[in-house]
């Protein structure tokens, strides 16, 4: 019986790649990947070269079964996301679950995700913390907002840049315009910051930018309990 590895990739310094998800990557017989295209230039980077297949939340459902008996015949198989760690806020949850219910060995590597760098630099407590990922785009967003502006603990939410002043909009209806919070983009690459502010700062901020690039995280303080 094979094996499936889930491999992190730096969510933007390529030197945030580990040695053993390098000498992993090298040693599996295929590579599952959010976009082939984004993972090629990666492992070209480290001199990878190993079959590359697309495996994302649009397909992974028609896919699974095929990749379970690949896994089931002794291959062993690594999968890895555009950026951070697979499983979290991206493809991955399905086919781990599948492989745990077949008795077939699962093994995650430590290493980059967005996360833990947003939350620790934001200044707010982290020791507990709340992570929503990305909030539903539409159907239960509000139900989401609304449950999250009592929360004591720090929240933590992914965002995309094209979304982030409508986020911040929202923020401002459901949790107060004086609620503390914090920005980060374009963590551990050349231009990464972290704006902390308010949220009406943070709105007169980001509606001064002509344009917003890169990844978002935004860590929100806990309403004092």
């Amino acid at each position: 019986m094979g094996k499936l590895y889930l491999v992190p990739t730096p969510v933007g310094n390529l030197g945030d790649m580990t040695f053993r998800a390098i000498e992993v990557l090298k040693q599996v017989d295929g590579i599952l990947a959010e976009d082939t295209r984004t993972s090629g230039h990666l492992l070209k980077h480290f001199g990878i070269s190993k079959p590359l297949q697309a495996y994302h939340k649009f397909n992974e459902h028609h896919l699974l079964q095929q990749m379970i008996n690949r896994l089931l015949s002794g291959q062993t198989l690594a999968m890895i996301s555009d950026a951070g760690t697979p499983g979290i806020s991206d493809a991955g949850f399905l086919i781990v679950r599948e492989c745990v219910a077949k008795d077939i060995a699962v093994e995650c590597l430590p290493g980059a995700t967005a996360l833990i760098p947003a939350i620790v630099t934001s200044g707010f407590p982290c020791d507990r913390f709340c992570f929503e990922g990305f909030l539903p785009a539409r159907k239960g967003r509000q139900k989401r907002w609304k449950e999250l502006a009592s929360e004591t603990r720090t929240v933590v939410i992914y965002e995309s840049p094209h979304k982030l002043l409508k986020t911040l909009m929202e923020l401002k209806t459901y949790f107060g315009e004086d609620r503390k919070m914090a920005v980060s983009r374009e963590l551990t690459k050349l231009h990464e910051e972290t704006v902390r502010a308010t949220v009406a700062e943070q709105i007169e901020i980001w509606s001064g930018r002509q344009s917003v690039k890169g990844e978002i995280v935004l860590s929100i303080e806990g309403i004092s309990a």
